[in-house]
């Protein structure tokens, strides 16, 4: 009996071979516990980012452990900076301004949809809403362009005198396209199609347009637009 359990641990050979210990090692490294010890993929990026901040400092001797993880650490943090007011300060600044409103009655809306209300108006029959509607989107546009700055109390007329410094080829339209909304909100005038036809151009070629100047005009009190 003692000799039938010992055979097979006496034909087990204790000095194997080249190929038959290259297959005992498979066999071990294959277990799991092998397997869930290697790195995954986020282990070697890391491993990747680390070894090239080493590799700047490397040409450096006698720089202790410590203080060189403090010099990556302010790298990445001058990084993190750098990203965050080169990307990020310039969307918070442009969110802040498409959220002001441009007239007395809190108007908040964005360009494209001052532009979507004066189509459906005009496509409605509703001349004095679609001239309102479309007054409004090309003061949006303006406003936006960071070409004019508006504030309660501000006129349709002082809109339009304002945008003259930055679209002086314009102000003949302007100062009309301003009469025009006037006339549909305050004075209860019918409108025409033809008026809102030449808003609507009006609207596009200052879009297409290139400012003359950069510095903003304030627009004038009076009648709110």
């Amino acid at each position: 009996m003692v000799l039938s359990v010992l055979n097979p641990l006496l034909e087990t050979p204790l000095d194997p071979d080249a190929p038959e210990a290259r297959r005992w090692l498979q066999d071990e490294l294959s277990k799991p516990e092998y397997v869930s010890a290697e790195p995954n993929a986020f282990d070697l990026a890391m491993q990747s980012i680390r070894d090239w901040f080493v590799g700047l400092f490397e040409g450096a001797s006698g720089i202790p452990g410590p203080l060189l993880a403090l010099l990556v650490l302010v790298v990445v943090v001058v990084l993190v900076v750098v990203g965050l007011l080169v990307f990020g300060l310039p969307r918070l600044r442009r969110r802040r301004r498409a959220a002001e409103p441009l007239f007395d009655d809190h108007d908040r809306r964005d360009l494209r949809a001052l532009r979507r209300a004066a189509v459906a108006a005009a496509e409605a029959g509703d001349w004095p809403l679609a001239i309102e509607e479309r007054y409004r989107a090309i003061v949006r546009g303006i406003v936006d362009r960071d070409l004019v700055r508006v504030h309660p109390g501000t006129t349709a007329r002082g809109v339009a005198d304002a945008a003259a410094a930055p679209f002086p080829a314009h102000v003949e339209a302007l100062r009309s396209a301003a009469a025009d909304f006037d006339a549909v909100r305050y004075l209860g005038r019918s409108g025409s199609r033809e008026d809102y036809d030449a808003l609507t151009r009006l609207d596009g070629e200052l879009a297409a347009a290139t400012p003359a100047t950069p510095v903003r005009e304030r627009a004038t009190d009076g009648a709110p637009a």
